[in-house]
């Protein structure tokens, strides 16, 4: 157990006529582009194809921005810096243990998420989880871009998505006096807008192409999802602290880091 201290544009139309007798040709359709060919992150309005999902009539800017080269790793920031939040009250309010067994966990095992005595387990035997949701907010004036560019992103067959940073959280249970007694493991993630302010719309997407974090929005994890956890099996009933990390390797430039890590006192009872 555990106990927690379009802007509605309008399309030109052309009406059937006849004009000396000859009927108006309608000139043909634009092709329709690829919506992802060429697809700039740092450009709200990189298609006009309304049936795109991640077509963003409403951006919180007021004009295109100026790209100069590929969008990664905030390498670029004309309009100040991205600030990255985690929530601490979102994490307090569900996180719990779970007891699962090894057959059900090894696609986790298979991505590190485990202890090391996890990998001379048998399928039938359990591991204790503690296991919590995370939310994170770009509060900046900037875009979060991951650091891995597009090329390079790693399909993970476990959560059919791609991941675009290899550490962009770090987990770890530590005990009174600041020790890690649990083998905390980093998080590599697909980022995406799962959810924005008032006044801020989603840009960004798990895909490929189209990853990051928008200033104003949130990146959301619920607490069932893989490696979302620490592996306690082997740890002792006790207090402890649940220590959340984010870009805890500094790998994407942000304007104050003081604000990355968080901090939830946890007992557990076994």
């Amino acid at each position: 157990s555990i106990r927690h201290v379009h802007p509605s544009g309008h399309a030109e139309t052309k009406a059937n006529g006849t004009t000396n007798g000859t009927q108006d040709k309608l000139s043909p359709s634009p092709r329709r582009e690829d919506v992802m060919a060429g697809d700039d992150p740092y450009n709200p309005y990189k298609t006009s194809d309304s049936d795109n999902p991640y077509y963003n009539y409403y951006d919180v800017y007021e004009s295109p921005r100026r790209r100069e080269r590929p969008g990664y790793g905030t390498g670029y920031h004309e309009n100040g810096l991205p600030d990255l939040v985690p929530d601490a009250y979102y994490i307090q309010a569900s996180v719990y243990v779970q007891r699962v067994p090894m057959y059900n966990l090894r696609c986790a095992n298979e991505e590190n998420c485990l202890s090391s005595s996890a990998y001379s387990a048998r399928d039938y035997d359990t591991r204790m989880l503690l296991r919590f949701p995370q939310r994170v907010k770009n509060q900046g004036t900037a875009d979060f871009l991951p650091s891995r560019p597009r090329y390079s992103r790693e399909w993970h067959s476990c959560h059919q998505h791609y991941h675009s940073m290899d550490e962009f959280s770090h987990y770890d249970l530590l005990d009174s006096g600041g020790r890690s007694v649990a083998e905390g493991h980093k998080a590599s993630f697909c980022l995406e807008d799962s959810s924005c302010d008032y006044g801020y719309y989603r840009r960004f997407a798990c895909t490929s192409h189209t990853q990051g974090l928008s200033p104003g929005c949130y990146d959301t994890y619920n607490a069932d999802i893989d490696c979302r956890w620490i592996d306690i099996t082997d740890v002792k009933p006790g207090n402890y602290v649940l220590k959340i990390s984010v870009n805890p390797s500094y790998q994407v430039p942000e304007s104050d880091y003081s604000n990355n890590i968080v901090r939830c006192e946890v007992r557990y009872t076994g």
